[in-house]
């Protein structure tokens, strides 16, 4: 199998050092903290234009001030080097809008 279609262990996710991302098996969460509702839908919609382009599309969850992540590969059952990859790429993404990870 290929390293994008195999679930990793918790060890290989942890090792990952994803500064914004909890594993919470089998799925990675992330929730970012925006200035207001104009800055969290401007976020969603870069997370969006980089799901496509990846072809890889995270659950997101849309609130005043803040958006939610979730991401894992439905067809393994569990987080995949696609999801780090993503995970990265949203963390990107967040910074350079100024959104700030929330962990709670």
């Amino acid at each position: 199998m290929s390293e994008n279609t195999t679930a990793l262990t918790p060890a290989e996710v942890a090792a990952a050092g994803l500064a914004d991302f909890t594993p919470s098996t089998p799925v990675l969460v992330a929730r970012y903290r925006t200035d207001d509702f104009a800055s969290t839908l401007a976020l969603v919609e870069r997370i969006g234009a980089a799901a496509e382009e990846a072809n890889h599309h995270p659950d997101l969850t849309l609130g005043y001030g803040s958006v939610g992540v979730t991401l894992t590969s439905h067809d393994v059952g569990g987080i995949t080097e696609r999801d780090l990859a993503m995970a990265r790429r949203i963390s990107e993404l967040a910074a350079e809008a100024g959104a700030v990870a929330a962990g709670d």
